[in-house]
């Protein structure tokens, strides 16, 4: 007898291979029969109607660990179809940890829980211990790898520093991590050389582990960004993942993506193992501090306010930001802060904002992060819907929201990508624009980033696997959140388990927590 027994479906196995119909039999959480069940008993039957069932989303570049112990539903992320994540991306995770720089940490992930782990081992214990929706892996970020060693510090690292942070990479990859990132547009992680890198990252190479990089730069020099990362990986010895790749050079679009591309597929032909992933919108999202130059960070942002409260010094930093973003600020949104006394900012550009306050616009963006001590993210609109389809066209492209696991009573006007990435790329891209077959677009969310990230048990849907599955109405589906509106439930997914437990009912949360936290070869 079966626990779950889903009956006429048509079923798309995350291979890219053409949909069948089938049934689908679950036992203790796997599947276990993929065929033609005939009166077969199970403890509960569901006749799928003839909709497509697929693996359940994995949602490759995610940051649901700095908020997962506030948020543990993750209905932005289970209401969606996403059932695994990958997250730690960015260079940021939430180990390893040092006593000393502890502090700085915590202001460096934003994220919640009582931080008594300090090894990549402690937080997943942690996160073994409680009890959340999606199933989680991590990965080390560099970033917090430099803080744990070396603080907010911009110099070179020693002989005895470096050591200290390839025993930390070690150390998080026989705990379960899989693999390494980088953020180079964050501090500290920015302040690394391509040498550093190199060495850093090789230390996960023997433990199967892969390099995935938010760029250098996604501007203006992209080209000399991807170069770096593909030399970095080359050097380090292990596969590379470009993360949500994307092109923000207003002048360069469809240009540059062209070149970008092309050189990503040089490297695949000389036979390096190089992928990249995406969101599917033309807006970006981040800390709205992103926009302060890096040299200003140097020993943390209480140096950074110290900086801005010195004339010359502000000077030089309003000289800098203003001959970055230039007339652009009105594409530059504040989508969440945290004192009640801003919260009418939520949804404002920088010049609205700024008229409000009587100021120039740069100057509003300093009062508000010294305001908000550095706890205010931004939405920015920089890429154009062509360089987005380009770029989702390629074979070796997956699907990630770069996003964080929120309920739908999060407060503000998050990214919706928190809230729509995969049913976006179906609805979207696949149905309406025809960028693609369906099953290409399952794969591109599923096989293939369990492909990439090392998952054993998922991204299929085989005898075997771990039993999480999306059903949903091809004809309907639809990400209905936007900018104005993002914290809502998509249309036309009917049911989401997440190891065979049904967590999710027509875009209705059922509360189950039966999430498990992953962990590399074991």
């Amino acid at each position: 007898m079966f626990d779950l027994l889903i009956k006429n479906a048509r079923v798309i196995d995350g291979s890219g291979s053409p949909w069948f119909r089938a049934d689908v039999g679950v036992k203790g959480g796997r599947i276990c029969f993929v065929g033609l069940a005939g009166n077969a008993e199970a403890v509960e039957t569901v006749d799928a109607k003839d909709m497509f069932l697929a693996p359940g989303f994995i949602d490759i570049h995610s940051h649901t660990d700095q908020n997962v112990f506030g948020s543990p539903r993750g209905e932005s992320r289970i209401l969606q179809g996403v059932t695994t994540e990958l997250v730690g991306n960015c260079g940021i995770s939430m180990a390893p940890a040092s006593d000393e720089y502890l502090d700085m940490l915590k202001g460096y992930t934003d994220g919640e829980g009582d931080y008594s782990w300090r090894s990549m081992g402690d937080f997943l214990t942690r996160l073994e211990a409680f009890p959340h929706s999606t199933n989680i892996a991590c990965l080390i970020g560099h970033g917090t790898v430099r803080l744990a060693v070396m603080g907010y510090s911009a110099a070179k690292p020693t002989a005895k520093q470096l050591d200290a942070m390839r025993a930390l990479v070690k150390e998080g990859m026989q705990d379960g991590a899989y693999g390494i990132t980088s953020g180079l547009i964050y501090p500290p992680g920015s302040y690394a050389d391509a040498d550093e890198l190199a060495e850093v990252i090789s230390a996960c190479a023997p433990y199967g582990g892969f390099y995935a990089t938010h760029m250098r730069d996604e501007d203006a020099l992209i080209a000399e960004s991807v170069t770096e990362s593909i030399e970095t990986a080359k050097r380090a010895g292990v596969p590379l993942e470009i993360s949500h790749h994307k092109t923000c050079y207003k002048p360069d679009w469809q240009v540059t993506p062209k070149m970008t591309i092309a050189m990503i597929e040089r490297a695949r032909r000389q036979g390096m193992d190089v992928t990249c992933d995406q969101y599917p919108y033309c807006a970006t999202a981040t800390t709205l501090s992103a926009n302060i130059p890096g040299w200003a960070f140097e020993g943390g942002f209480e140096a950074v306010k110290r900086r801005l409260a010195d004339k010359d010094t502000r000077a030089r930093i309003r000289r800098e930001v203003d001959a970055n973003i230039g007339d652009n600020w009105g594409d530059y949104f504040v989508s969440s802060l945290a004192s009640e006394k801003n919260a009418w900012m939520m949804g404002k550009s920088i010049p609205e904002i700024a008229q409000k306050l009587g100021l120039h616009p740069t100057e509003a963006f300093f009062e508000i992060i010294v305001e908000e001590d550095n706890h205010v993210n931004e939405v920015h609109f920089a890429m154009c819907e062509e360089d987005v389809e380009y770029i989702m066209q390629q074979p070796f492209t997956m699907i990630g929201s770069d996003g964080w696991c929120l309920d739908l009573d999060a407060p503000g006007k998050p990214h919706p990508r928190n809230y729509g990435t995969f049913p976006r790329v179906l609805a979207h891209y696949c149905r309406d624009r025809h960028l693609f077959p369906l099953e290409e677009a399952v794969r591109k969310m599923t096989g293939a980033s369990a492909n990439r990230i090392g998952l054993r048990d998922c991204g299929y849907i085989r005898e075997g696997m771990a039993a999480d599955m999306v059903l949903f109405d091809f004809a309907t589906i639809k990400d209905d959140p936007d900018f104005m509106t993002p914290q809502r439930a998509c249309s036309g997914i009917s049911r989401v388990y997440v190891n065979g437990v049904l967590t999710a009912k027509d875009g209705v949360h059922t509360g189950a927590k039966a999430g498990s936290t992953l962990r590399k070869n074991r």
